[in-house]
């Protein structure tokens, strides 16, 4: 009020933003017609009550080496405002992993200066694009006793990994006699999101289990006729090998076949297998060639002499009988003096050598 009237009112401040929210001292000036002016004070509050527009974005993330990915609120904003001031983006989730790789749903909360929230939600799709890191190792496997081998991915592996879960496959994993020596073999390494790696490593397949080998029976043969020795057929030993047998010889004429002519007496025949790794076996097989034909001997002529003078016998040169025996004539002995020349001195009358 005023005695002659108030010409002019006003305010300081009379304008207001989110900085002010909240308590304000505003100043009134009042002023009349003679230039009088007079102040008081009232206390403004500003408040909000306008929340904040929340605009959301989908995007792509990518995982690590450590198979972790993260993201802020502001990477999936996509222009969020307020009639104040936005003061905070918050995204829930925030962090992944391996098993989030794919869409996600994520909340946007825009929080403004008066604490008023506002949320959207975007799409975070999540890749791994990592492929695994391979590491190989050579082995050496043997074959068994059918000729047969095989290994897993694990045991040419040596300590491939990758920022996820992966799986291991070999390229080759089961092995014959046709792969003996040194095998290049693949390992892959293939993740969830199908990665794939690859590196080599070498197998080397071994055969040492000796071939089989059976000989015939001994056989037992008479020389033949007016020979020292006799033809005899011989059957090789039955054979036998997880692989493949690549030769059989024997120690008597170095062939695969032991049909020969024999001495007599006991020929033992030591056979041997080699299978085509070098793996050896041997048996033994006798031959024995029996003498039955008996020596032949001719004795010479009777021998009619006198008596040496004055004596009662005489001494007589006696030729030794003709012999001969197809494996040769070991003794001749007479049963006069039982040695073999009878050259002697005999008695008068017969005697019978």
């Amino acid at each position: 009020t005023d005695n002659c009237g108030i010409t002019t009112m006003s305010v300081t401040p009379n304008a207001f933003t989110s900085a002010n929210l909240g308590a304000n001292t505003v100043t009134l000036s009042i002023e009349d017609a003679a230039g009088h002016i007079s102040t008081c004070t009232a206390t403004v509050t500003v408040t909000d009550l306008t929340p904040p527009v929340a605009v959301c974005q989908d995007i792509t993330v990518e995982l690590d080496a450590t198979g972790t990915a993260s993201i802020v609120g502001t990477d999936i904003d996509n222009g969020s405002y307020d009639n104040g001031v936005v003061v905070s983006l918050e995204a829930n989730p925030n962090t992944f992993d391996c098993t989030n790789v794919g869409a996600n749903t994520v909340t946007l909360t825009v929080t403004d200066d008066a604490g008023l929230t506002t949320t959207c939600e975007s799409i975070v799709t999540v890749e791994d694009n990592i492929a695994p890191v391979m590491a190989s190792q050579n082995v050496t496997i043997q074959l068994d006793a059918s000729g047969a081998a095989s290994i897993t991915a694990a045991d040419i592996d040596n300590g491939s990994y990758d920022n996820c879960d992966f799986t291991l496959t070999a390229s080759q994993t089961d092995f014959a006699c046709t792969d003996l020596g040194v095998n290049t073999i693949t390992l892959t390494g293939t993740d969830a999101s199908n990665n794939v790696s690859t590196i080599t490593a070498d197998v080397t397949v071994e055969d040492v289990i000796d071939p089989s080998i059976t000989c015939g029976a001994a056989i037992s043969q008479t020389a033949d006729a007016g020979q020292a020795n006799a033809l005899v057929t011989v059957v090789a030993p039955v054979t036998g090998d997880n692989c493949t047998v690549s030769s059989i010889t024997n120690d008597f004429n170095n062939t695969a076949e032991a049909t020969d002519t024999y001495p007599v007496g006991t020929t033992t025949i030591t056979w041997t297998v080699t299978d085509q790794s070098g793996n050896t076996n041997t048996c033994t097989q006798e031959i024995v060639i029996t003498d039955d034909e008996s020596p032949s001997i001719a004795c010479e002529g009777a021998m009619t002499q006198t008596a040496d003078l004055n004596s009662c016998d005489a001494s007589v040169a006696v030729i030794a009988p003709t012999t001969s025996d197809n494996t040769g004539v070991a003794s001749i002995t007479n049963d006069y003096n039982n040695t073999a020349d009878a050259t002697d001195t005999y008695p008068v009358g017969t005697t019978t050598i």
